[in-house]
């Protein structure tokens, strides 16, 4: 049998990942660790565990009230990228025209730039008009990036469809509206269920945009988390660490639930060659 034998570069490459995450394992551990640790002085483990912190957190922080905004900002921010998206999506699959593979790269640009490069002019604006500092601030500037992802997203679902099934509906006396009600939605349910949950996992974790034009009721857990360790005053750092556990384990479930919908494999976007 042939050994296999690892060239340096390949035990170095390993060697970064086990560190990598050997750190990452030993961070999250020590903020759970802390959430439960009643006393915990020099020591590897505390001396007494308790779980009351996340009580001092949930009334501390007001948390009810940050989960209500963040799950109202997730559910507008979800509804309306998929009702602008969709439709753009398909005229984008259906259409060619000089110039596609530009307007390609354009919505490419929200997703793929550090959201502080546009979030910052983009909550000036938001100001001047007096939409940020309330809920429908932190909605308009997450749809910025949401809204060109759920268009990247579902334009490979649309173009993997026939379209001489469409033609097909039309031909039986079927309007457009039918034909994407009754044959489009149908079949684009997996894509449109993908592009909602990730928009969603998006929204929950968007720390920038939110921080930029959120307002004292406005918040939503990322950036209540922020400010719970920033903010001026004496509190438990175990309360501050239980509120971390909280928005993590939010955060894992949306991922989770993400991988058991959506193979990420169909969320590379197919950009054909197209004259200019």
């Amino acid at each position: 049998m042939r050994r296999l034998v690892a060239t340096p570069g390949a035990w170095l490459v390993w060697g970064a990942v086990v560190f990598f995450f050997v750190i990452l394992a030993g961070l999250v551990g020590s903020v759970l660790i802390s959430s439960f640790g009643e006393r915990w002085f020099d020591t590897w483990l505390p001396q007494e565990w308790t779980t009351r912190w996340y009580g001092t957190a949930w009334k501390e922080f007001a948390l009810l009230d940050v989960l209500v905004v963040t799950v109202e900002t997730a559910v507008l921010v979800v509804g309306i990228s998929v009702l602008v998206g969709v439709p753009a999506a398909y005229a984008l699959a259906r259409s060619t025209f000089p110039g596609r593979r530009l307007l390609y790269l354009l919505f490419l640009l929200p997703i793929l730039m550090p959201p502080m490069t546009y979030g910052i002019p983009l909550a000036t604006v938001l100001y001047k008009y007096d939409l940020a500092g309330h809920l429908s601030g932190v909605v308009l500037a997450n749809l910025v990036p949401s809204i060109p992802f759920v268009i990247l997203t579902m334009t490979p679902f649309i173009e993997q469809v026939d379209p001489a099934i469409e033609r097909a509906a039309r031909m039986c006396g079927a309007r457009t509206w039918q034909v994407f009600a009754r044959i489009l939605a149908p079949l684009l349910v997996p894509g449109i269920l993908a592009a909602s949950i990730l928009v969603l996992v998006r929204t929950v974790g968007m720390f920038e945009l939110t921080f930029l034009t959120a307002g004292p009721d406005s918040q939503t857990l990322v950036v209540a988390l922020y400010y719970s360790m920033s903010a001026a005053g004496i509190r438990a750092q175990q309360s501050v660490d239980a509120m971390a556990v909280i928005y993590t384990t939010m955060m894992l479930i949306l991922l989770v639930t993400a991988l058991r919908f959506v193979n990420p494999t169909q969320l590379v976007a197919r950009v054909k060659e197209e004259p200019e």
